[in-house]
């Protein structure tokens, strides 16, 4: 997408990551952890205007899970919950086995989109995870095989040089998520979002998302580059400075609101099919 895309009023897609696999309730208590806890908060952010839901799994005891059982309970409960969102799996992870990462691929049905990380990421003290090529090869086989849209996901611009590796190998349009925060995403700040979007590969959509008090600035810098935005508890705890957000969809209907005001028509699920090409 361009900035004339913008002055044009295309549509905005809205993800919503609802829990991610690191921090849980301690952090934040309005954080959803159990099937029955992500498809409310789900069903919730599909009404305040996302088209897409990252999901991810956790065992009972909060911690995250890989297994397809546990990615089966998670979907098959927020199918229940919505009406048409786009269900996208989270492959990532920090320290897990790489038989673990395929697992949340093989739920029936197949989600229709999943995350494919592009490359190595390091966050706090402990978490890591590698992404070789090999792995990504791998997912990125078990996608297409499946009929799975990947969303590539560029935690820095070496990241956006192994996405040119593959592009050619998407269905168009290839969706691509630029990442911002610390450990080795990019340095967040507009002039390196605009660095990014200007080597992005031609006809490609992209996606912004800022971890922590980077949301907000990131996502509202995308927004007027064309792009389309990711919020949620997995990537921020907060509504504003030293106030925990309510909900997923208080995150949502903040973004709706400002991409409203931009100008930008918020992308209902069957407009972001379209965008996208998700069948």
């Amino acid at each position: 997408m361009t900035y004339r895309e913008y002055l044009d009023e295309k549509p905005i897609i809205i993800t919503a990551a609802l829990t991610g696999g690191v921090h849980g309730k301690e952090a934040n208590p309005n954080l959803p952890e159990t099937p029955e806890e992500i498809a409310t908060a789900a069903a919730a952010c599909e009404a305040a205007g996302a088209s897409i839901l990252h999901l991810h799994a956790r065992r009972p005891n909060g911690e995250r899970a890989f297994s397809t059982k546990r990615f089966q309970a998670v979907t098959d409960a927020v199918r229940s919950a919505t009406e048409d969102a786009i269900i996208q799996h989270s492959t990532g992870g920090t320290a897990a086995p790489d038989d673990l990462r395929v697992e949340p691929l093989l739920t029936d049905p197949a989600p229709e989109m999943a995350s494919l990380d592009m490359g190595p990421l390091n966050r706090y003290d402990r978490l890591t995870s590698e992404n070789t090529r090999e792995l990504v090869d791998r997912l990125h086989e078990i996608m297409s095989d499946r009929g799975i849209k990947p969303e590539l996901e560029v935690f820095n611009g070496g990241h956006l040089n192994e996405s040119l590796r593959i592009v050619d190998e998407l269905r168009d349009p290839p969706y691509i998520n630029l990442v911002f925060g610390g450990g080795t995403t990019t340095i967040p700040h507009p002039r390196n979002l605009q660095t990014l979007v200007d080597n992005l590969p031609d006809g490609a959509e992209f996606n912004v998302l800022g971890f922590g008090a980077h949301q907000l600035p990131m996502t509202t810098h995308g927004l007027l580059l064309g792009g389309h935005v990711r919020v949620g508890l997995e990537d921020n705890l907060y509504y504003r400075r030293g106030k925990l957000a309510e909900s997923n969809a208080q995150l949502v209907e903040r973004a709706a609101r400002i991409a409203t005001e931009l100008g930008r028509p918020v992308a209902s699920p069957a407009e972001a099919r379209s965008i996208l090409n998700v069948t």
